[in-house]
């Protein structure tokens, strides 16, 4: 391989099933300056020509806003979960160096390095981790609010729901039905809000169900990998605590 060139072995997969089409197809890219894995992408994309000479189908992958802003160019870069658009080869590829690409592996592949991310909306769903509202209507001025509140609230809606912090974490396998950080943060979040929608006590039950807050391991691996770097662990801890107060609230009451 030429010393202006970078070698990026990527996982192939044509659908869904992955028992017949899943493979490696190895590339060779130029090395230009500030060049970031999604311009690779599109390079290959535009003359999809393996090292051997074949010619194949072009590599699928999603991305939007080439900004890190959006989560859709997330994928396995040398076996970390991260964003396409801001890796640059340089940092990760000296020369010499393979670079290896795949699908997110806690989602259901659709094609090559696009995945199915609907298991998180789903999560979400379940919980009630949004805010339901039936139309729009002149309630006068809302609650005021703290700075201090504002800026810890404002940390939290960061989340662009890429799946990174899934992907790294260990509680979230083919065994379990844990729901991960980024759903535990989004609770913690919409029940931080100053007015009461009327479902927090709903929210902290389902946190309490399967797959809530009590199956994490406390790895902490999603805080390292969050692109957003969102207080994940603060989150989960106060999500914790929450449900500790609703439990023992439920026995006193009894409800």
């Amino acid at each position: 391989m030429s010393k202006n060139k970078v070698r990026l072995k990527i996982r192939r997969q044509d659908g869904p099933d992955k028992s017949s089409t899943r493979r490696w197809d190895v590339f060779d890219v130029p090395r230009l300056p500030r060049m970031s894995v999604v311009d690779a992408l599109r390079y290959i994309q535009a003359e999809p020509v393996t090292v051997d000479g074949n010619r194949v189908a072009p590599v699928s992958w999603d991305c939007s806003c080439l900004e890190e802003t959006c989560g859709a160019c997330t994928m396995l870069i040398q076996g970390v979960a991260q964003q396409a658009c801001g890796v640059l080869l340089d940092d990760i590829a000296p020369k010499g160096k393979l670079v290896v690409i795949e699908p997110l592996s806690k989602f259901p592949v659709v094609r090559d390095l696009v995945v199915d991310r609907t298991r998180m909306v789903a999560d979400l769903v379940r919980l009630k981790a949004w805010i339901e509202i039936d139309g729009v209507f002149d309630t006068g001025e809302g609650l005021r609010e703290n700075a201090d509140h504002q800026r810890a609230r404002y940390a939290l809606s960061r989340c662009m729901m890429c799946g990174c912090c899934v992907e790294a974490c260990p509680n979230v396998n083919d065994a379990s039905v844990f729901v991960g950080a980024a759903a535990i943060n989004q609770v913690r979040l919409i029940n931080m809000r100053p007015s009461d929608d009327g479902h927090r006590v709903e929210r902290l039950d389902g946190m309490m169900r399967r797959g809530g807050v009590a199956e994490c391991g406390k790895a902490q691996l999603c805080a390292e990998v969050c692109p957003q770097l969102i207080p994940l662990t603060e989150s989960i801890g106060h999500v914790a605590r929450d449900t500790t107060k609703r439990l023992v609230s439920g026995w006193i009451l009894g409800s």
